[in-house]
């Protein structure tokens, strides 16, 4: 993918990028697919599909933080199931500021993940083991695709001192937000699906 490219699907929803971040997102886009060639980490082949659905969607986190007023800078996120990086590596590409701590139980995935931390140039830490098993504590805990939302959620609570982000793309029911206690970001960008994520804050 050309670079002019790359910056004018960021840019068109809503997300501007500088030569940096540009940079380091065409080196993850390369990665990514030459690693799933192998491995198989996204079923997504075409590139501006996986700008769209994998890069940008996880930037919607940080329109998240900055609509809602989520102190994020210094503070310590963790992506839990991490997979191929998402969401925790296009925000740590996007808000240099933020600590982040990627939770991940399959081996091939970790081992992806650390390569990707030296290719990219980024400080950030994988754990590579079930996070069931995690016994620390993070600020920011966020996951994306990772299971039945009613199971997923009181273990990211569990590791969480403060905010737990759900990214669920289109799906919404009312018992999550009635029982579980959850409030609703709607996500409506320009060029994108409009999606929601599903946030707590634990103090409250």
């Amino acid at each position: 993918m050309k670079r002019e490219r790359l910056k004018e699907l960021f840019n068109s929803a809503g997300f501007p990028i500088d030569e940096e971040e540009a940079e380091r997102f065409l080196l993850y886009l390369e990665e990514l697919k030459r690693w799933s060639r192998v491995h198989n980490l996204t079923g997504i082949r075409e590139e501006e599909e996986i700008v769209r659905r994998h890069f940008l969607d996880s930037l919607t986190l940080a329109l998240c933080f900055e609509e809602l007023g989520i102190p994020w800078r210094g503070r310590t996120l963790t992506d839990v199931g991490s997979g191929a990086g998402f969401p925790g590596v296009p925000l740590k590409i996007h808000l240099k500021d933020l600590e982040l701590v990627l939770i991940e139980s399959v081996s091939k995935k970790c081992a992806f993940l650390e390569f990707l931390k030296v290719r990219l140039g980024l400080d950030y830490r994988v754990i590579c083991r079930r996070a069931e098993k995690v016994q620390e504590k993070f600020y920011l805990v966020t996951a994306r695709a990772l299971g039945p939302f009613e199971e997923v959620a009181p273990l990211l609570e569990k590791l969480s001192e403060r905010y737990v982000f759900i990214l669920k793309g289109r799906e919404l029911r009312r018992f999550w937000i009635d029982e579980l206690g959850y409030r609703i970001f709607r996500v409506s960008r320009r060029s994108m699906p409009e999606t929601y994520i599903l946030w707590k804050d634990l103090l409250e």
